[in-house]
């Protein structure tokens, strides 16, 4: 543990306690009567108004492994990294609509998580079932990177041992983090947001005016890293990346924002900021203001650029022994600002680990507590005994995920939560387009998730990374010389690659279209449908008419 950077450290403990303690005192915030319920637990009581979901929102999908990873993109491969800019501009337009449509027919309903409100719409358990397995699985993978985003941090800090014990500050976190998620529930993260916002918004602005004056301009920064990316890899030979797209990564640029768009309010956390929201109107107001972070990820990005022309080198992970790129933005700020600013930064980096972390591991506890849970292991559980239940598999998901980011290589995970992309975009045609339609036959949402599933698999497992030497699972872009149909390989040779996620989408939608005719003419039973035309469009219901559970329609 020598090299301990002492002020860092001591600023980043400050800051840190300080929010642990707001996270405690969250409980007592906007209480309830009874907080042991799901909807208080777990919703916050439904109850946020526009400044709060803001920031709650923001802190939700603003992570801290967008604020290490998507700089780390540009640094090692250039213009590409640029992907999460135009994705986060045009997602919230195209999810206004739908997300209005779920928060009323949620609200009606009592649905607190996705596959609540695919079993009221489509009268399908199995279906449900499906839904929230894909949403934990792609949660969890999601949660192990805020770690990585917060281990990254504490390296650079000093705290970078080796072995188990390596860990031990990242124990500590998330112990915290555990024990004021187990008392407060969604409030603890929303209060927290606003603070780790703040601290962001300063961190950014201050980095992006005083960086590019002590280096000299945006010119030589540019300079600088079209000449470091066009430089031959010495794995593979090939130019790292360049600050323009290319012919063969435009197609890839387009498709990974396309789907990453389509993906992003279908991740359960998502959906839990957004049902936490008091009205309509709050969310069109969020969906409006939101935009201002992408904004704030644009001038982010430009950090990656910066690292370069500043001849920042990532550090050793102590634990793995292999450079870790995460540290990319951490070393940055370690080397070019004073220790006290630099611990702020970092402060806001851990911060916004912590803030993801906790509303992800409440959205699967949801999942878990009502659709499996209460579905199938205790259909007669109490509001009491679900927040019960869910606090306690909150707990199980944090373990889970501490354990994994311990026991697997982080850049690893950094592969495994591009395949929850892919993976969460299968829930797509059950929970998106059944917010319009009931069209589609529950049978065929199985059928057409089972087949997007299980080719984007197989394509996920062709992706190599020459570069860590990984032959499967090495990314999510595939090159359509890979894509065959029978053994006819229409573009054998390109090197144009393609975002999975996209593929994988267009089978799922096919084979539903196709299953739909085929069990509708085979007289198959589709289902009761609980919801009405009326639900969706819903600004409010009195207390006493709101169902407790979708288990009971």
């Amino acid at each position: 543990m020598s090299g301990v950077q002492t002020v860092e450290l001591i600023v980043f403990t400050l800051l840190f306690v300080a929010v642990a303690v707001m996270g405690f005192m969250a409980s007592r915030w906007r209480r309830a009567a009874d907080i042991e319920h799901l909807d208080e637990w777990g919703l916050g009581g439904r109850k946020f108004g526009s400044w709060v979901t803001w920031f709650l929102l923001g802190g939700d999908l603003y992570t801290a492994y967008t604020f290490v990873a998507v700089p780390a993109l540009l640094f090692s491969s250039g213009a590409l990294g640029f992907f999460a800019v135009p994705y986060t501009i045009i997602a919230f337009p195209l999810v206004m609509l739908p997300l209005l449509r779920l928060w009323s027919v949620s609200r009606v309903h009592g649905y607190v998580t996705p596959a609540d409100f695919v079993r009221g719409r489509f009268g399908s358990p199995t279906l449900a079932l499906l839904i929230a397995i894909t949403g934990i699985v792609a949660t969890m993978p999601y949660i192990a990177l805020q770690l990585a985003g917060l281990e990254a941090v504490l390296r650079t800090i000093g705290l970078n041992g080796t072995g188990f014990w390596g860990h031990a500050p990242l124990f500590i976190a998330f112990v915290v983090l555990a024990a004021y998620t187990y008392q407060s529930g969604l409030r603890a993260p929303a209060l927290i947001a606003v603070v780790k916002d703040l601290l962001i918004y300063i961190v950014i602005l201050v980095a992006i005016i005083y960086l590019p004056l002590k280096l000299g301009g945006w010119a030589p920064i540019f300079d600088a890293s079209q000449a470091k990316l066009s430089q031959p890899s010495p794995t593979t030979g090939q130019p790292a990346g360049s600050t323009l797209l290319t012919a063969n990564n435009q197609l890839q640029y387009a498709t990974l924002a396309l789907g990453s768009a389509l993906a992003l309010f279908l991740y359960p956390h998502s959906v839990t900021g957004v049902l936490s929201s008091q009205s309509r109107g709050t969310i069109r107001r969020n969906m409006a203001a939101l935009p201002a972070y992408s904004l704030l990820l644009a001038l982010l990005a430009l950090l990656g650029y910066v690292a370069i022309a500043a001849g920042v080198k990532p550090l050793v992970n102590g634990s793995t022994g292999r450079a870790d790129t995460n540290t990319i933005v951490p070393v940055l700020f370690d080397t070019q600002f004073p220790a006290w600013f630099a611990g702020v930064a970092f402060a806001a980096i851990g911060i916004g680990a912590l803030v993801p972390a906790a509303i992800m591991s409440i959205a699967a506890a949801n999942l878990w507590t009502r659709n499996i849970y209460k579905e199938y292991l205790r259909r007669d559980a109490t509001p009491r005994d679900e927040a019960r239940q869910a606090k306690l598999a909150s707990l199980v998901v944090k373990v889970g995920a501490v354990l994994f980011i311990v026991a697997v290589d982080p850049q690893f995970a950094i592969d495994l939560q591009l395949i929850g992309g892919v993976i969460i975009l299968m829930t797509l045609p059950a929970v998106a387009i059944g917010l319009y339609t009931r069209w589609f036959h529950r049978g065929a949402l199985v059928a057409g998730w089972a087949a997007g599933m299980a080719w984007g698999m197989y394509l996920l497992y062709q992706i190599p990374n020459p570069a860590n030497g990984k032959q499967h699972f090495g990314g999510s872009a595939l090159a359509l010389d890979k894509l065959s149909f029978f053994g006819w390989a229409p573009w054998d040779g390109s090197r144009v690659q393609i975002y999975v996620g996209f593929l994988a989408l267009i089978l799922n939608l096919l084979v539903a279209v196709v299953a739909t005719l085929l069990l509708r003419a085979a007289g198959v039973d589709e289902g009761r449908d609980h919801t009405s035309t009326s639900d969706y469009h819903a600004t409010r219901v009195p207390e006493e008419t709101k169902p407790e559970t979708v288990a009971s329609t």
